[in-house]
C-alpha cells in the first residue's frame, strides 16, 4: 500500500499555536481553505483508491475538495485523530509546546510509557493509529490518501519507516498540508518516498507568522 500522509489545513489553533485536540476540534482559516482546494491539483497525477480522514472536523474539511474531484467518500478512521493534549489542551506558552512535543517525541525514540501530563502514552497512540492503518490496508493495496494531524503523522513516520527517525521528523516541518508519502505494510513495515513539509499546493499557501508547534521543525 502506498500511503499518502497529509496534514490537514490551517486552523484558528495552529495560527495562535494552541495544543488543540479535543473533539471535534475547530474549522479551518481561509488560508486552510485555500490550502484544501490545491490538493486535488496538486495530486492530479496520483490514482487514489481511496481517501481516509480522523474524527476531527479539520481532517475532514480539508479532504473535502479532493474526494469532491475524484468522487470518493471520505470514510473516517477514528484511530488517526491527533495526539491529545491533555492537561495541556488550550495552552499555547512555548514551555507547554515543547512539553508536548518532547513527550510524542519521545514515544517516536521509544519510549512508550511516558504519559502526556492528564493524557494517553505511547502504546496508546500507536496501538489506535496502527490499527486504523491497518484497517485500511485491509481494504486497499494502491494508493490511499490519509488526512491527518501534524504531531500523530511526524510520531507515527518516525517509529514505524525504517528511513526516517525520530530526529529526522523533529528536525524537518510539516506545515499544513504537508505530505508524507510512505510505502509498504503493518507486516513489511514502511519505507518514506517522500517527505515534502511545504504546503502540497505550493509556498504560497505557507503562513510564516503562525506559531505553530506540531508542524514546526524543532532544534
Amino acid at each position: 500500500m502506498r500511503l499518502l500522509l497529509i496534514r490537514h489545513g490551517q486552523t484558528p489553533a495552529n495560527v495562535l499555536g494552541r495544543l488543540d485536540t479535543a473533539h471535534p476540534g475547530p474549522g479551518l482559516t481561509e488560508l486552510g481553505q485555500r490550502q484544501a482546494e490545491a490538493i486535488p491539483g496538486a495530486l492530479r497525477d496520483e490514482a487514489v483508491d481511496g481517501i481516509f480522514v480522523s474524527t476531527l472536523l479539520r481532517t475532514q474539511l480539508t479532504a473535502l475538495p479532493l474526494a469532491t474531484e475524484r468522487g470518493l467518500e471520505r470514510r473516517i478512521a477514528g484511530g488517526l485523530h491527533e495526539i491529545e493534549a491533555g492537561d495541556l489542551e488550550g495552552l499555547s506558552s512555548y514551555a507547554d509546546q515543547m512539553r508536548y512535543m518532547e513527550v510524542v517525541f519521545s514515544w517516536a525514540a521509544g519510549e512508550l510509557d511516558v504519559e502526556m501530563p492528564g493524557g494517553p502514552d505511547g502504546h496508546d497512540f500507536f496501538g489506535r493509529f496502527d490499527a486504523a492503518i491497518e484497517s485500511i490496508g485491509r481494504e486497499h493495496d494502491g494508493t490511499v490518501a490519509v488526512v491527518s494531524h501534524g504531531a500523530a503523522i511526524r510520531t507515527w513516520v518516525a517509529s514505524r519507516t525504517t528511513d526516517v527517525n525520530v530526529r529526522y521528523a523533529a528536525a524537518h516541518e510539516l506545515a499544513n498540508t504537508g505530505i508524507v508519502i510512505a510505502n509498504g505494510s503493518m507486516t513489511d513495515g514502511w519505507v518514506v518516498e517522500e517527505w515534502d513539509g511545504a504546503p502540497i499546493g505550493g509556498s504560497q499557501l505557507q503562513d510564516a507568522s503562525a506559531d505553530d508547534p506540531t508542524g514546526e521543525a524543532l532544534s
